[in-house]
């Protein structure tokens, strides 16, 4: 992973440990993109309908990255918009589970659309008191990101896909925005029924693209709403034969950011994402026994058996300053600092973080 950091230039100005909060553009990715942008200067509206024509072939990217069918992946701007489309065409009938302070844009579509709720907080004990509220046999949606955003917390994957067996009526749509990009994910073997992401963070590809991924036994739950000339790829004839991933594609794609989509995912590709994920685990298991021996960590954190590389640590304002002036890029959350490590970054980089904070400890 090492030589990979020569393709991103901010690393030779401080240490990024702030990959949740956006993640890195290439030098790669940048040179495509002045190449798209080129060919759309010289090229105009030809150069556009070639790249409006492409979009299949980048859901197959997509759906070949992710193990899904390419006619079940929709593309969107950001999983949030995504999200608030799908929602509009679910059944306000249906009981949902949500955790306490998820992601925003996770909890707060079914809040303002005032779905039936009940909550489970993001703790150690989150997989099995999830799976208490199911069982009473209430809950038609549980709704989560797989990563949590403040602290890292991670949910068991192989819960989900037992969950899901166990109660197959039940709908689970999930928030990769955190996860995708972290690890290898296999869709169609996974519990989840619905996963949206979007690609900033972790699948380094930059704004204004993201994806769902749909499986095909949940799409009778929805009544989608949205709708519009590019649900039928401007065929009008196809009005009333719109797929299900068409009504979350009312609009046109752009060639840019999907674009950018395809080569940052052929990027990861190229590395491996299995040795991605080795490095990773490597990372978060020194963060976290760092961090630990620092009594930095809340207790959920230290009892869970899997970490991410989010972290979420004790300090406050300046704290959150003095690492700033080290040159150490983070993120205030949650009353804490958040660090989250990628690929990109080195098991040295830790060390520095960890003397940093052992320097200012000792000062009191």
């Amino acid at each position: 992973m090492q030589s990979l950091r020569k393709k991103f230039p901010v690393l030779n100005q401080c240490l990024y440990a702030n990959t949740a909060s956006a993640g890195l553009l290439s030098e790669d990715l940048m040179e495509w993109r002045q190449g798209h942008d080129l060919d759309f200067l010289i090229g105009g509206s030809e150069m556009k309908a070639k790249g409006f024509a492409h979009m299949p072939e980048i859901k197959k990217t997509v759906g070949n990255f992710f193990h899904c069918k390419p006619t079940n992946v929709a593309l969107v701007p950001n999983f949030s918009l995504g999200m608030n489309m799908l929602l509009e065409g679910l059944s306000k009938e249906k009981k949902v589970l949500l955790l306490q302070n998820d992601y925003p844009s996770v909890n707060w579509p079914f809040e303002t659309r005032n779905f039936n709720r009940e909550y489970v907080d993001i703790d150690e004990h989150m997989e099995e008191n999830i799976y208490k509220k199911v069982k009473t046999g209430s809950i038609d949606v549980l709704a989560l990101s797989v990563v949590q955003w403040v602290n890292g917390l991670k949910i068991d994957l192989d819960f989900i896909r037992q969950l899901k067996n166990d109660f197959p009526d039940l709908v689970i749509i999930g928030d990769g925005t955190q996860f995708c990009g972290t690890e290898t994910f296999n869709f169609d073997k996974s519990g989840f029924d619905i996963l949206g992401t979007s690609t900033y963070k972790w699948l380094l590809a930059g704004y204004g693209n993201a994806f769902f991924l749909v499986k095909d036994a949940v799409m009778d739950q929805f009544e989608l709403k949205g709708i519009g000339n590019g649900s039928v790829n401007n065929d009008l004839s196809k009005r009333d034969s719109i797929p299900f991933c068409k009504y979350l594609e009312p609009g046109h794609l752009d060639s840019f950011n999907f674009g950018s989509l395809e080569f940052a995912l052929n990027f990861l590709d190229e590395i491996g994402l299995e040795d991605i994920q080795a490095h990773l685990q490597k990372l978060s298991n020194k963060a976290k026994n760092a961090f630990s021996e620092l009594g930095l960590l809340e207790q959920s954190v230290l009892e869970r058996k899997q970490h991410s590389t989010i972290f979420n640590i004790k300090g406050d304002e300046k704290l959150f300053n003095k690492l700033t002036e080290e040159n150490v890029v983070a993120s205030p959350r949650g009353g804490g600092i958040r660090l989250s490590f990628h690929f990109y970054n080195t098991e040295e980089e830790i060390d520095v973080v960890e003397t940093l904070l052992k320097r200012w400890a000792s000062k009191g």
